[in-house]
C-alpha cells in the first residue's frame, strides 16, 4: 500500500478527467466527480449513481446531478507505487464515465476495460 495525501489524490483524479477526449467531455451532462475515502461496500474503487445519458428522455429536467465517486483508500490499498495509483485512477475514472454514457460492465469487459 502506498500513501497519497487526499489533495494529491484529487489532483490525480482531475488529471485523469483531463485525459477524456474533448468530444466525449463536451457531451457529459449534469454529472459531478468526487473523491471519497471509503466505499459504501468493500471491493469498489469507484461508483456511478444516476441516469445514464442513454436513458434520459424529454422528461429529464430538474434532477440532481449524476455522481461519480472515486474511492481513495481501496485504490491506495491495491497500489504499490504512485505510478500504479495514476493508472488505477485513470482506469476507474474511465470506467465510471462509461457508465454515465450507458455502457454496462459486461460491455466494458468486452472492450478490455
Amino acid at each position: 500500500m502506498i500513501d497519497v495525501p487526499p489533495d494529491k489524490f484529487e489532483e490525480l483524479v482531475a488529471a485523469a478527467l483531463d485525459t477524456i477526449p474533448p468530444k466525449l467531455a463536451k457531451v457529459m451532462d449534469n454529472v459531478v466527480v468526487v473523491v471519497v475515502d471509503d466505499p459504501p461496500e468493500p471491493g469498489l474503487l469507484g461508483l456511478y449513481t444516476g441516469i445514464p445519458l442513454t436513458e434520459r428522455g424529454e422528461w429529464y429536467s430538474g434532477v440532481l446531478p449524476d455522481r461519480i465517486e472515486i474511492y481513495r483508500n481501496p485504490t491506495l490499498e491495491i497500489c504499490e507505487t504512485e505510478a500504479d495509483v495514476v493508472e488505477e485512477v485513470r482506469i476507474t475514472v474511465v470506467h465510471e464515465i462509461a457508465h454515465h454514457f450507458g455502457i454496462d460492465d459486461d460491455r466494458l469487459h468486452e472492450l478490455g476495460w
